[in-house]
This record gives C-alpha cells, sequence and structure tokens, in this order.
C-alpha cells in the first residue's frame, strides 16, 4: 500500500519550533481562534510556511480526519483536548511535546500527562531525566535547526550577543541578574521580545536570526534553569562561539575550551569572553569546532527523520491510523 502523508493535529506554542517541525513530510493542521490567543496563532509570524501547514477554525477541529495529536503545552492537554476533540479523535495517538523542565522542584515535579497510552516527546535528554513522568512513556528528539546558504560566521561586532524573550521579566531563573553583572565587565548585546526593557536592542525577526548572530563575536548562555534555546543551536550551527552557564543541558552540549567555554565561575566566564574579544583566531577555532558538533547533532535531516520514525510508529507506515496504539519504542533517542 502506498505511504500517504498523516495529518497531525498540533498548536502554535513555540513558533520557531512550530517552523522546524514543518520541515517533516506530513500535514501539521493548526487550530485559529479570533484574535490568536496563545496556541492560536495558526500561521501567524514571518516564518515561510509551507503550505503543509493548514490552519483551520478551533470550531471545526471535532469534523477533521486526522492520524495523530501533537499536544505543545500542558493547556492543550489539560483543556484544549477536551474543548476541541471528539471522543473518537481523543483516542487517537496522543503525543506531548514537553519543551522545558520541570518548575515546582526540579527533581520531584510529577508531570501533568499521566497516560500509559499517550507518549511525552522531551527536546532535552536533561528534560526527560529531571520530569517524573510515572507511567507515561518518554522519548527524546533534540532540536534541529538550519542554516540559510551563505551565511557563514563573521565575528566582525567586537560585542557578545544574548538572545533572550522578556529577560528582565523572568529574573534570575534565565539570568538577569547574570547579564547586568556581566554587562559591566563585557560588551553585551541583548535581543528578543521585550529586551528594551534590559537595555537591549529589541526582537529580531526569527527567520533572521541565523544571519544577526553572525557577525557578534560570541554568543553568551545566561539561563541557570530552562530548556536548550534554538537560537544557540542556530548560534553554533552558524559557527558562533558559545560561552554559557554549565546547567541543564549545556554542558553535554559545549566541551568547555574546545567548542565553547561553560562553567558555573561566572568569573571564569568573563575572562573567557574577554579572551575571544582579544583574539579574533581563537573565537574563529573554538566556532569552527562547535559548528561541527551542531551541524551533525542538530542538523534538520537528523531532526525529520526522528520525527517522522517516531509518527511512522505511532501511525503506523503507511499513514493509516493505528488502533490499540500503546505509546512509544520507549525512552532514548527516536533515531540514531
Amino acid at each position: 500500500m502506498a505511504v500517504r502523508p498523516l495529518r497531525i493535529l498540533t498548536w502554535h506554542v513555540h513558533g520557531t519550533y512550530l517552523w522546524y517541525l514543518s520541515h517533516i513530510g506530513h500535514e501539521l493542521v493548526v487550530p485559529t481562534k479570533p484574535g490568536h490567543p496563545p496556541g492560536y496563532a495558526g500561521r501567524a509570524g514571518l516564518w515561510p510556511w509551507p503550505p503543509t501547514v493548514r490552519e483551520v477554525p478551533s470550531d471545526a477541529v471535532a469534523s477533521l480526519e486526522l492520524d495523530a495529536v501533537l499536544h505543545q503545552s500542558h493547556e492543550n492537554w489539560a483543556v484544549d483536548r477536551h474543548e476541541l476533540l471528539s471522543p473518537a479523535q481523543r483516542r487517537l495517538p496522543q503525543i506531548v511535546l514537553e519543551h522545558d523542565p520541570p518548575r515546582a522542584s526540579p527533581t520531584d515535579t510529577r508531570h501533568p500527562v499521566d497516560d500509559p497510552d499517550a507518549l511525552i516527546v522531551h527536546v532535552t535528554h536533561f528534560n526527560d531525566l529531571m520530569w517524573d513522568t510515572g507511567r507515561t512513556p518518554t522519548t527524546v528528539i533534540e532540536h534541529g535547526v538550519t542554516v540559510p546558504d551563505g551565511i557563514t560566521y563573521a565575528g566582525s561586532v567586537e560585542r557578545g550577543i544574548v538572545a533572550v524573550n522578556n529577560l528582565a521579566g523572568r529574573g534570575r531563573r534565565l539570568g538577569a541578574d547574570i547579564v547586568d553583572r556581566v554587562r559591566r565587565r563585557v560588551p553585551l548585546d541583548i535581543v528578543g521580545l521585550g529586551a528594551e526593557s534590559a537595555g537591549g536592542l529589541g526582537e529580531v525577526p526569527p527567520p533572521e536570526m541565523p544571519a544577526f548572530l553572525a557577525d557578534y563575536r560570541f554568543y553568551f548562555h545566561p539561563v541557570r534553569y530552562t530548556s536548550l534555546g534554538l537560537s544557540l543551536c542556530e548560534a553554533m550551527a552558524v559557527g558562533v562561539p558559545v560561552v554559557g552557564l554549565a546547567t541543564t543541558e549545556l554542558p553535554a552540549v559545549v566541551d568547555d575550551g574546545f567548542t565553547g567555554f561553560v562553567s558555573t565561575d561566572v568569573t571564569r566566564l568573563e575572562d573567557d569572553m574577554r579572551r575571544l574579544l582579544d583574539d579574533p583566531d581563537l573565537a574563529r577555532r573554538v566556532g569552527a569546532r562547535g559548528r561541527e558538533v551542531a551541524r551533525e547533532r542538530f542538523a534538520i535531516g537528523r531532526f525529520v527523520r526522528d520525527w517522522e520514525m517516531l509518527l511512522a510508529s505511532a501511525c503506523g507506515a503507511t499513514g493509516l491510523t493505528a488502533v490499540g496504539w500503546a505509546g512509544a519504542p520507549g525512552s532514548g533517542s527516536a533515531a540514531s
């Protein structure tokens, strides 16, 4: 039987992630509501959405023929699936994409999804390690990013770049205090939603981010506790040397002193930043080694294969909805 594209219902929660997810060879149906409240923005934003990302009014979702449901937030699981989906659609494979580590307690927080017939997909192994998911099966699909042709590391701007949305309002967890401290010694620019309130430049359109990052001498990741940012993956893939706190997933991505610089000692990181500013050749060498790692680890082809293998397992290789699906093949990477 010929393979056909699957039809997956999902939500627009993290636009850049949805853009990279749209590279898979399946149709993504995204619900919309008037005014575009959180999760219902559809094809909004500046991304060049392919035709396989299709908007549908939220009140029409229950009448759709779907193959699986991909939840992008806890709200999707707790509220939206009950309001939007028909009983038959709630019996389809239910996949929950977990973007973040637990907030209440890093070790003892139970995940809100408690269903042995669902599947939680984590974006980092650290997140999978920290959540208590009980009887719900899990797997990990790490980020995949693309770098437009012709974009290479320049490092001509003798400053570091920090890319964090709403940094001032998110405080210590995202490292607002650390940025304030480091800026007294090292020149830093801040970009992201609401960056102006932290003394930054403002938002960079996401499709333009890799080219924007490429001009800076280094990328600084000041975050104490969150998931691995897509902009960090993009910076590495361009060849921008990364400096960051040795917390969450970052120490498993950056080899300190070789492909970047990571430490819990902020003073030492400040020294590393000064070295990169004073020695452009060092910055280029470190960034080039990081680029080699990122181009393999965060390759969009690997990301697409992981998702397509997972969806084939969930829904059947022919694209026909699986009956009695019992979750995923287990924790760990969805593809080698």
